[in-house]
């Protein structure tokens, strides 16, 4: 079955006794028990199951080639379960550049778990390598990376992991499987902040981590997902179900008009740098073109000029709106180092702009106009 049919039928039949084309919402908590002290089926309190999630999860699990999902309230909700599901002493190699969020989380609360975290260089092996010690327990890897768009290359990546019986976490948040399956390249475990291009429309939050097959880190995993209670609400699972329904398509659309507007930036006298690894002159294009089957609708870029610069040319859009997410309908954009703070790597002349599925040439008369603010 391709990937566009799955999106749009698999998990229908979870939990949807009245075999309705689209499922029902199911609100209740707590489901009756039987006389005997047992429940029919899987489903006894909410937290623990519910119709609407089991959709979900199943659809995502089908997405991504996984053998099974665990939905969380939200995208860190779902990074911190894969950290607590390690033990104290052990350490974690994450990206120098990895996403602001997981960064302040992992300094602010992960790192009390007695939990080693090294930020390092993660577009060269041999950095990765130097720093596997015996106590490594999980590699993690965003790619591209947020928002300076570095690749990894994940099935060197997850082949020197496992030569050295090290789990592997896949970021696939901006790629989505529309563009990247993780699983087929080596991946132990893939994340997804589904608030993003999953919801796809900027109003629903949520996170997953799937699993490529069962395995123990997975059940603790799952557990951390009951017991922790960080789990979406029947209403979010359903929302994000009915959006992943059209996810192939609109990726399509989010791929195309942010490759529009990487070569019309690209070209522009008062862009210094484009960050897209659809684009030949980026550093990552070759590994990106061998492991991504679309480039996403991310775009970072650098404007010639200063800090206040670069803020002056995000106040001046009148289309693309001045939001810190991304993965909407719609255009949004935001001069990121002001969202990120401390730690960040990111230039202080960076905008990153999430292209969205207006018309490409509105979009890029948009940017244009806004440019000419400088």
């Amino acid at each position: 079955m391709k990937f566009e049919t799955k999106a749009i039928h698999a998990g229908l039949d979870i939990g949807n006794p009245s075999k309705s084309i689209v499922p029902p919402i199911s609100p209740s908590t707590i489901y009756e028990i039987n006389a005997d002290g047992k429940t029919d089926g899987e489903f006894h309190y909410s937290r623990l199951d519910n119709p609407n999630r089991m959709q979900f999860e199943h659809l995502v699990s089908a997405l991504e080639g996984g053998a099974d999902t665990a939905a969380f309230a939200s995208g860190i909700a779902a990074t911190q379960a894969v950290f607590q599901a390690l033990k104290p002493g052990d350490e974690v190699i994450l990206p120098e550049d990895v996403y602001a969020g997981h960064r302040k989380m992992i300094h602010g609360m992960m790192s009390r778990w007695g939990l080693k975290f090294h930020f390092i260089d993660m577009t060269s092996l041999d950095t990765i390598r130097e720093h596997i010690t015996p106590n490594t327990r999980l590699i993690w890897i965003e790619t591209p990376s947020n928002p300076l768009m570095r690749i990894t290359d994940i099935r060197r990546v997850t082949e020197l992991a496992k030569s050295k019986g090290i789990l592997t976490c896949v970021d696939n948040t901006w790629p989505t499987p529309v563009n990247q399956l993780p699983f087929e390249l080596g991946a132990d475990l893939v994340m997804h902040s589904t608030t993003k291009y999953f919801g796809g429309h900027s109003d629903t939050m949520g996170g997953t981590v799937t699993t490529r097959e069962k395995s123990e880190i997975f059940d603790q995993i799952r557990f951390i997902q009951k017991m922790g209670g960080a789990v979406p609400s029947p209403h979010d699972s359903w929302m994000l179900s009915r959006s992943t329904r059209t996810l192939s398509y609109r990726m399509k659309g989010h791929n195309e008009h942010a490759f529009a507007l990487a070569r019309f930036l690209n070209e522009h006298p008062k862009v210094s740098g484009v960050y897209y690894p659809g684009l030949e002159s980026h550093p990552g294009h070759e590994i990106a073109r061998s492991q991504m089957s679309g480039f996403g609708g991310m775009v970072s870029f650098l404007i010639k000029g200063s800090r206040e610069d670069a803020v002056k040319v995000v106040a001046g859009s009148k289309i693309i709106k001045r939001a810190t997410s991304l993965g909407g309908v719609e255009s949004t954009w935001e001069h990121r180092l002001s969202t990120e703070g401390e730690g960040s790597l990111t230039p202080e002349t960076l905008i990153r702009i999430s292209v969205g599925l207006e018309h490409p040439d509105d979009i890029i008369e948009d940017v244009a106009g806004s440019l000419d603010r400088i």
